[in-house]
């Protein structure tokens, strides 16, 4: 099989974790999500617990804040962000791999063998899904949903130059009420293209 390099970045509750787990399954690669993070805690020496909670931080993004990290060190969630990337593009290189979120798209986009995939979800799938298959328990959950998307963008939209989301920042964009099987198939067959081709 060719070098095959997936990412997927997702709305929350559209299942695009749950297909790209399927994609790397199927195609017998490397499904990177979790592991990122016990890697990029063995790389920079902080806690996995250290690491995840430093992902979830809000960047801050004022005038300030870049005038005052341009003389000082990194914070902690670019520190974070800068040996990421550095295990992203190494991961990609050795293997044939899938990414979840994390800014991949953007990190491998100068990747020709790459294809960039963001799955969304009408509102009521993902609530249902954040319900009835990963437990939450919220009052109103549409609000969490939203939530957690605005830290998704937040994140994205401050580590790279494109927008969270907007089609033209991904090779392909799937609506996952299709169908979790048939969007695997489509990424399936989109890569495998893809990775032919090379570019």
């Amino acid at each position: 099989m060719k070098h095959v390099v997936i990412t997927i970045g997702r709305e929350y509750g559209s299942g695009g974790r749950i297909i790209a787990k399927r994609l790397a399954e199927e195609l017998e690669i490397t499904f990177y999500d979790k592991q990122l993070i016990a890697a990029v805690a063995k790389r920079t020496g902080f806690s996995e617990n250290f690491v995840r909670n430093a992902e979830h931080q809000r960047p801050t993004n004022s005038l300030l804040y870049d005038l005052y990290t341009a003389v000082q060190t990194p914070s902690v969630p670019d520190q974070v962000f800068i040996a990421q990337a550095k295990i992203i593009r190494e991961a990609a290189e050795k293997e044939s791999c899938v990414f979840v979120g994390r800014c991949a798209n953007y990190i491998l986009r100068e990747e020709p063998r790459c294809l960039s995939v963001f799955i969304h979800a009408p509102m009521e799938e993902r609530v249902r899904r954040a319900r009835e298959e990963y437990g939450v328990q919220e009052n109103n959950l549409e609000a969490y949903v939203v939530r957690q998307d605005k830290a998704r963008a937040s994140y994205y939209n401050y580590f790279a130059t494109g927008k969270w989301g907007q089609c033209r920042e991904y090779d392909l964009c799937i609506n996952s009420s299709i169908g979790l099987d048939t969007a695997v198939e489509i990424i399936k067959a989109a890569a495998l293209a893809k990775a032919a081709n090379g570019s």
